[in-house]
């Protein structure tokens, strides 16, 4: 494992492109309408997918304060790198909405804010669940033994990209406090803010403990002959 500082320069570059390329889309299709909704969400799932490969092996590329919460409290991370991590990870992110409030010409679609269509109940539900589907997948890639580990970007940037078409039109789909805490925070965007904390916080919590309690215990047979596959 690479030394802490690495690793939380691994997240604060990670989270620094999440914002960067996803937002960044935002903001030219609010200007050009050139990618639309489909672009839109797959500049999201394509911006995770590229930094999982790049940073995975580095620091296990969580880019996301509910993610490194989540695994803290189902005990596949240690607690004092949990507290170094969310830091960095909010550091990113309101490092690359600078960079697109510098580049551009004002806050188009205010830097890409996160902000519900729809009242806060459906929208906390929405941030909920689809955080939920995200954080099943990301525990089964990544700290199950029988899953298929090279796979695992391609897993998560997909689920990323359809769950921001099924819910980017409702809540902007941020699953991710620092995400949506980044232009937030530099476009002076609040509105219904706390939608985007609790509900990645308790998906991604539900997510966990739910793919625990179906997962069961890997029977040792199984485990091998995956070694013997070549798939670990």
């Amino acid at each position: 494992m690479a030394p802490l500082a690495r690793r939380l320069g691994a997240e604060v570059f990670g989270t620094f492109a999440l914002v960067f390329a996803g937002c960044g889309a935002i903001m030219v299709d609010s200007t050009t309408h050139a990618l639309g909704h489909l672009g839109v969400a797959l500049s999201f799932g394509l911006v995770i997918m590229a930094m999982i490969y790049a940073t995975g092996h580095l620091s296990g590329a969580h880019i996301n304060p509910a993610v490194t919460v989540a695994f803290t409290v189902s005990r596949h991370f240690p607690r004092r790198d949990a507290a170094a991590y969310v830091p960095a990870q909010l550091a990113g992110a309101v490092a690359g909405a600078l960079a697109l409030r510098l580049i551009w010409d004002g806050t188009p679609a205010n830097l890409g804010a996160t902000v519900p269509t729809v009242d806060a109940g459906p929208a906390l539900a929405y941030e909920t669940i689809l955080t939920a589907f995200l954080m099943f997948v990301i525990m089964a890639v990544a700290t199950d033994t029988r899953a298929v580990g090279a796979a695992a970007a391609i897993a998560i940037g997909g689920t990323i990209g359809l769950d921001a078409l099924v819910g980017g039109a409702v809540t902007g789909a941020s699953m991710n406090p620092a995400r949506s805490f980044g232009p937030a925070l530099v476009a002076g965007e609040w509105t219904d803010f706390w939608i985007y904390v609790v509900g990645p916080g308790a998906g991604a919590l539900i997510g966990a403990l739910l793919y625990q309690a179906v997962r069961g215990v890997p029977r040792p047979e199984l485990a091998s002959t995956r070694g013997q596959r070549g798939l670990d």
